[in-house]
């Protein structure tokens, strides 16, 4: 440490290997794990040396970090939490998580669906809706199916502290008004809750969105759970082995 002290060189240690790597590819440079030819003699190349502009340490609370800007590349981007305590902090991180995770979702299926509960219940009623004109017992399943799609509206509007009831008979009618009448009422379609002040209102254009691969695999995975379900139609239980020492005397023996 004292030859880079004597240079006017910040060093720094104890630092972790996934660090490390994350700071070579947004430098530029390269990780050198020893300074050891094949020779035996110590060389070190320039061109293993990455480019920032500014390097400095900085005190954010009570801790001190280091920061690199003016970086060659842009795909390094550190992102500093601060909360009151560690419970603040976990449930921030765990957001900030969820957050990346969609928008890496949306990238990854490029096609984005109106979201609360609209793609549900619109699902619902055409469910709903192609039941009627069967006339066999496949009616019964798929009235439930359509059913039970509902049950995520209904758990948005409940976890919001809303009348899950009167929002989501208002939500249906608004999907089956964009069903029945598609050039009249086309953007009735993308209707979904808005659960901060207890109406219906049209989630794409307020942008509340969400990728259509989670969609599309949650209804997927949902479906095949529940036929794995309903083909098991029997159950056999073994009966617990008794214990000696706790059967009765047999009959007709004194």
């Amino acid at each position: 440490m004292k030859y880079f002290v004597e240079r006017g060189c910040i060093a720094i240690r104890r630092v972790k290997k996934e660090d490390i790597k994350r700071l070579a590819r947004a430098t530029g440079g390269t990780v050198v794990v020893t300074l050891a030819d094949m020779e035996g003699n110590e060389t070190f190349e320039a061109s293993n040396l990455g480019t920032a502009e500014t390097v400095q340490e900085e005190r954010v609370g009570d801790g001190e970090l280091i920061y690199l800007r003016g970086l060659p590349t842009q795909r390094a981007v550190t992102v500093v939490l601060r909360g009151a305590n560690d419970y603040m902090l976990d449930e921030m991180d765990r957001a900030l998580h969820d957050s990346l995770c969609v928008i890496k979702r949306v990238l990854e299926s490029n096609s984005v669906v109106a979201g609360g509960g609209a793609v549900e219940t619109a699902l619902s009623i055409y469910l709903d809706d192609f039941a009627t004109t069967l006339g066999s017992r496949e009616q019964l399943a798929i009235a439930e199916f359509a059913e039970a799609l509902l049950v995520i509206p209904k758990t948005l509007a409940v976890n919001a502290a809303q009348d899950a009831t009167d929002l989501i008979g208002k939500l249906r009618a608004y999907h089956n008004t964009a069903q029945q009448s598609p050039e009249e009422k086309a953007n009735l379609k993308y209707s979904g809750l808005d659960l901060m002040k207890g109406k219906i209102r049209n989630n794409l254009e307020f942008g509340v969105v969400e990728p259509a691969i989670s969609k599309i695999k949650s209804l997927r995975f949902a479906t095949e759970a529940a036929i794995t379900i309903l083909r098991i139609d029997d159950m056999i239980k073994l009966a617990e082995p008794q214990q000696q020492g706790q059967g009765g005397m047999p009959p007709g023996m004194m």
